[in-house]
């Protein structure tokens, strides 16, 4: 098998024609360099060089007869990755991303941004829906990648790559439930208030029943929503306590028109996922995109 870099080494100590500015050049050590060349010499069964006071010279019936081959072929090299390198500075194509208006918001605006930045020419199209409908979309082509709230219901068709972002659910309140305000409260006490929930069925909604009812309490809302920006409006006017994650409230919580109530055991965290469909073939603009994510 061909060892590039013993011919990398070889074209080096050839153009410097010394032992010393070869190791300078490869940020390697002499000796590292000697036996480069010593082990390339016993592959090849010749001497390539010949070992000279004032340093190296090319060996005629050696090193002299395979250098412009030698060239040819790491210049060939080069150009490969240097096609490679302008296909991703030049990415271009589609890249379709799915996932819920609030995560969008909250968690993909700035790596949305990023991405378009380092990759203008890829066109991008969002795709808004809840998490049951983007694995549905992911399962048949509908988009390329999505995110989803977890957990998630196993699906056969489609991996999670990677938890991505945690969220921590809490109960918020506003100026007409002051008494809670700095207050460690209950489950049990939680539920005599009217509470602002999330509508069935969605996995915030499903996180916060089994909580509840690993503690014995069944929880009745008061009134149902279907956005995270709905609750927070009706929470400050006074209809009632909603539940959140910490993450999507924090606009509110730092300027003072909301505060969160001190819940005793905290809720667990949930997190957003990032989905693929299975076996999927990643383009280049596809896995640039879903690399943003990786942890570093």
């Amino acid at each position: 098998m061909v060892n590039l870099e013993l011919y990398k080494v070889f074209y080096t100590v050839a153009r410097c024609g010394s032992l010393t500015k070869a190791a300078e050049e490869l940020y390697i050590s002499q000796p590292a360099v000697s036996q480069a060349i010593k082990q390339l010499e016993n592959q090849l069964g010749t001497p390539l060089f010949n070992r000279l006071h004032k340093g190296m010279e090319l060996s005629a019936q050696g090193g002299a007869l395979i250098i412009d081959d030698v060239v040819t072929a790491l210049k060939l090299l080069e150009g490969a990755e240097t096609r490679l390198l302008d296909l991703k500075e030049n990415a271009t194509g589609t890249l379709r991303i799915g996932a819920s208006e609030t995560i969008f918001q909250y968690v993909l605006s700035e790596k949305i941004v990023e991405y378009h930045k380092r990759y203008p020419n890829v066109k991008i199209e969002l795709v808004s829906d809840v998490s049951p409908k983007i694995i549905e979309l992911i399962k048949s082509n509908g988009c390329d990648v999505g995110f989803l709230n977890l957990p998630s219901a196993p699906d056969d068709g489609i991996v999670i790559q990677d938890s991505i972002f945690l969220l921590n659910d809490i109960f918020i309140a506003g100026e007409a439930f002051q008494e809670l305000r700095g207050q460690k409260v209950s489950i049990w006490e939680i539920q005599k208030y009217p509470l602002l929930l999330m509508e069935a069925h969605t996995v915030a909604r499903s996180s916060l029943e089994h909580y509840s009812k690993s503690h014995g309490v069944t929880l009745a809302p008061a009134v149902e929503v279907d956005s995270w920006g709905f609750m927070k409006r009706l929470v400050v006017d006074g209809m009632g306590i909603g539940c959140i994650p910490r993450e999507y409230s924090m606009n509110k919580l730092t300027d003072g028109s909301l505060f969160e109530i001190e819940l005793e055991p905290a809720m667990p965290a949930r997190s957003v996922g990032l989905a693929l469909r299975k076996n999927v073939n990643m383009t280049f603009s596809l896995r640039a995109f879903v690399n943003l994510f990786q942890r570093k």
